[in-house]
Order: structure tokens, then C-alpha cells, then sequence
């Protein structure tokens, strides 16, 4: 919906459900008159539709079930992912592809992997929506609009992420200004938590809304070449001291996906956290096939 609300392009639903794209299709397009949009949506079930696609976003594979390890997830869905990409390759080899897949950053790493495409036109949405829950969080706080806070968060897309006040502004001043070091922590904790806060209130599934609107957001970008800077999950060799790991940071994005990464100057103690968050997701790819 949010996609298609922007009138970007043509847009095309598929799911290996049969009949399920299609009836999200026929209920996107009755609202067409009610928005007074005139978006064209199509669904499918086979993947040949995806044919020729400039931006693909993946969001196949399995939410984490009760008494399913982390590890499981990761196999279950490096398969889907590996089948999923392989068509890509094949059917839309200049596309660039956003992912959405968890656990995240390993998705993106392996979909580079197994699409062969270049690592500039892969991108793990990660970071947008975990910054978009700090500022959040913060607007709270303050009591101010979120629309005067840029937040930047990297690292790891998960509990190993790195919120950085110092890289947080408010109004153009730096969030350090505003709050002391106690409450500040408690905001980066809340952060860290807060996908996982909102799992537990729903008690199946997961967020929606706002990953949705950090998914349009990169798409718009992309397809409108605005040459923004957004953090997203990038593959990194030998920025940051990190060398073939694919992990969250501050990107620069247009009509050729990421066309640049911004290397932030980290204290020592911020290198160091994000350091290990690089690690723990290399041990990660050893577990997958």
C-alpha cells in the first residue's frame, strides 16, 4: 500500500500461496477510488513475474516459532532465500534487491552470495527502522515531533545494533545536550528491545507498520534517485577495519543502490561494540549452507 500510495511504477506481488497475492491485489485496488490513486498492483503465485523488475524487495521466509532455535531459522530460511535468489539472477539480473529476511544481516550477506550481483545493488533494510524506533523513543522523551531528530543507529540489525547519541541530533545539536548519560541508556535499551517488545504484546507476528514505511522509504530513494543517506545493512571490505561482512551503517543511495558508505569517526569504545557485532554475525555464516 505504501508503495503503491507513492506512484513510483508498476508493482508486482508474489507469494507461493496460491491466491494469496492475488486477493492482496484485488483489495489494493478497491481502494483505488476512496485514495484517488491510480496505482497499478498485480499479484501471482509464479515467479517468472518478476522478470525484467528494476527493485525487488525479499521478504520470503519464516517468522521464529516457539521452540524454534535461532539456528533453525537461519537454515530454514537461508534455503528460501537461495531459491528465491537464484531466480532472481535469472529472471531479473539488473535489478537491485532489498532485503528484508530474517535474521537480517546474514540474509543480506547470502543474497549477495547467491545472486552473484555486486554488492552496491544488495541492501539489508536494518538500520532505517531501527534509528526510526530511536528517534521515536526520543520524540517521546522530549516531547518534541519526530520530524526534528536524526537518529543513527548501526551494527547488527537486532540486539547487537548500536544506537550512537553522539550521531543523534535534535534540532542540528547533538542528543548529548539534551539528556544525561542515565537516560540516554535507557533510550539506546529500549531500542535495542523494542522489536522484541512488540512480538511479545502481539503474541504472533511481528511489526508491520513501521518496517513497511523504512521498506518505501529505500524504494523511493532508489527508484527517485534522490541520493539520500539512510543507514542500511551494506557489505563492507575494509571500511570500518571490517572486511566481508555485511552489517549496518549510514549509507548514501540512488539509482545505482548504495553508491556510497559513510565511515562514521567512532570513539574507541563505539569501534570496539561495533567490532564484535561484525564478528558474531561472521560466526553466523558458518552455520549456514
Amino acid at each position: 500500500m505504501r508503495l503503491a500510495q507513492e506512484c513510483l511504477g508498476d508493482i508486482v506481488l508474489v507469494d507461493v500461496a496460491k491466491g494469496l497475492a492475488q486477493g492482496k491485489v484485488y483489495d489494493l485496488e478497491d481502494a483505488c477510488s476512496i485514495l484517488k490513486f491510480n496505482y497499478q498492483v498485480s499479484g501471482t503465485d509464479d515467479i517468472q513475474a518478476i522478470a525484467g523488475s528494476d527493485i525487488i524487495v525479499m521478504t520470503a521466509g519464516l517468522a521464529r516459532k516457539p521452540g524454534m532455535t535461532r539456528e533453525d531459522l537461519l537454515a530454514r530460511n537461508a534455503q528460501i532465500l537461495k531459491d528465491v535468489c537464484l531466480n532472481i539472477k535469472k529472471l531479473a539480473p539488473k535489478a537491485i534487491l532489498i532485503v528484508v529476511t530474517n535474521p537480517l544481516d546474514v540474509m543480506t550477506y547470502l543474497a549477495i552470495k547467491y545472486t552473484g550481483f555486486p554488492a552496491n545493488r544488495v541492501i539489508g533494510m536494518g538500520s532505517s527502522l531501527d534509528a526510526s524506533r530511536f528517534a521515536n523513543l526520543i520524540s517521546k522523551e522530549l516531547k518534541i515531533s519526530p520530524e526534528a531528530i536524526e537518529a543513527c543507529v548501526i551494527g547488527a540489525h537486532g540486539e547487537a545494533m548500536l544506537p550512537l547519541p553522539r550521531f543523534t541530533n535534535v534540532k542540528g545539536v547533538t542528543l548529548e545536550e539534551f539528556l544525561d548519560d542515565k537516560k540516554i541508556s535507557e533510550l539506546v535499551k529500549k531500542t535495542v528491545e523494542r522489536g522484541k517488545e512488540i512480538v511479545a504484546l502481539l503474541g504472533s507476528g511481528s511489526a508491520y507498520f513501521a518496517p513497511s514505511a523504512a521498506i518505501a522509504s529505500l524504494v523511493k530513494i532508489i527508484a527517485k534517485d534522490e541520493k539520500k543517506t539512510q543507514g542500511v545493512c551494506a557489505y563492507l571490505n575494509g571500511e570500518y577495519g571490517v572486511k566481508d561482512v555485511c552489517i549496518g551503517v549510514p549509507c548514501r543511495l540512488g539509482k545505482n543502490g548504495i553508491e556510497e558508505i559513510i565511515e562514521l569517526e567512532l570513539s574507541a569504545a563505539e569501534k570496539t561494540s561495533f567490532l564484535d557485532s561484525a564478528e558474531s554475525l561472521k560466526k553466523q555464516y558458518k552455520d549456514t549452507p
